[in-house]
């Protein structure tokens, strides 16, 4: 919006205008806001869960508004980027109604709220995209069918929405796993030589959340809540969905996966066809680490953040030796 008012300045320095302020922004609106913010109760199932008891919790809220904020100011209008601004506000509004309710929201309920939300992205980036995708491993086009495109976004993003949300338990893990893979997705688009309009976007993204990191880092003083987690969730699954391929999913945001979405998958096959598996591993996975083989959480997030770094280095040379086909 800013480009068509201020045209006459380089826009480059639009963009770092765009950078500084959303991280200032981001900053301040924490320290100002954080006070209404919904307390947290602990968590008697996690480890050191009783910790958070007390911190304001929600801070999604926050650095999400001022994304959508940035974003539509210094971004380049464009009606598809406005419905997914739309639809990440909306995941962040179901998240954080469930952080400020007495009695927290049921996974069904939830889980249909997911479901809605990935509906719409999966109608929205249909309209505006090819089904067509690009298999990276395989150096070739495939051309999907609408309707099974359209149903494979859906379990993209109801995945990508909810082994976030899973993840967040340790003070600035699901953050930084989020910021690495998303500058994963910004260096495949970078060799690819697309989306650069999107690709600033991303980077708007990672700043709200390193403002948010200035004060969840350990020991934290706010955290995100299910109005974070799950908007950071819905922004990956769209981001990778704009690489022209998603597949690229899986290793991009693997850590992301195996921490947060084995325990959906234990759960899921104990109560639906009574199968245990894992039974002896802690989930997620941070907390196996944490209480089984005793990692600090600040080991925890370094370790699992390199972990991603090094398989994120591993797919960006992967796409750069496979890219043009």
């Amino acid at each position: 919006m800013l480009q068509l008012i201020f045209s006459n300045l380089k826009p480059e320095v639009l963009t770092l205008l765009g950078i500084l302020f959303t991280f200032c922004l981001t900053c301040f609106a924490l320290v100002k806001w954080s006070k209404y913010l919904p307390k947290d109760l602990g968590r008697d199932f996690a480890h050191d869960g009783k910790l958070s008891a007390g911190k304001p919790r929600g801070a999604g809220f926050v650095f999400i508004i001022i994304f959508v904020v940035s974003s539509i100011l210094f971004g380049k209008y464009h009606n598809e980027f406005l419905i997914y601004a739309i639809l990440v506000a909306a995941a962040m509004m179901t998240g954080f109604l469930d952080d400020c309710s007495r009695m927290p929201w049921g996974e069904y309920k939830k889980g249909l709220l997911d479901f809605i939300i990935a509906v719409m992205v999966a109608i929205t980036f249909l309209n505006f995209n090819s089904n067509t995708v690009e298999v990276v491993s395989l150096g070739m086009n495939l051309t999907i069918h609408p309707v099974v495109f359209a149903l494979l976004t859906v379990i993209l993003v109801w995945t990508s929405i909810n082994v976030t949300n899973c993840t967040d338990g340790v003070d600035g893990l699901s953050a930084t796993l989020t910021i690495v893979t998303l500058g994963t997705i910004y260096g495949i688009n970078h060799i690819k030589g697309i989306n650069t309009e999107f690709n600033y976007i991303i980077l708007l993204f990672i700043i709200c959340l390193l403002g948010y990191l200035w004060f969840n880092a350990t020991p934290s003083k706010l955290m995100m809540g299910d109005a974070g987690s799950r908007a950071m969730g819905l922004f990956i699954s769209i981001a990778i969905l704009k690489t022209n391929s998603p597949f690229l999913y899986i290793p991009v945001a693997l850590i992301l996966i195996l921490d947060g979405g084995l325990g959906l998958v234990k759960v899921a096959l104990l109560r639906f066809f009574k199968i245990k598996i894992l039974t002896n591993i802690r989930t997620p996975l941070h907390d196996q680490v944490r209480k089984v083989m005793g990692w600090s959480n600040t080991q925890a997030v370094f370790r699992f953040a390199i972990i991603q770094a090094i398989i994120g280095v591993g797919v960006l040379y992967w796409v750069s030796m496979s890219y043009p086909f």
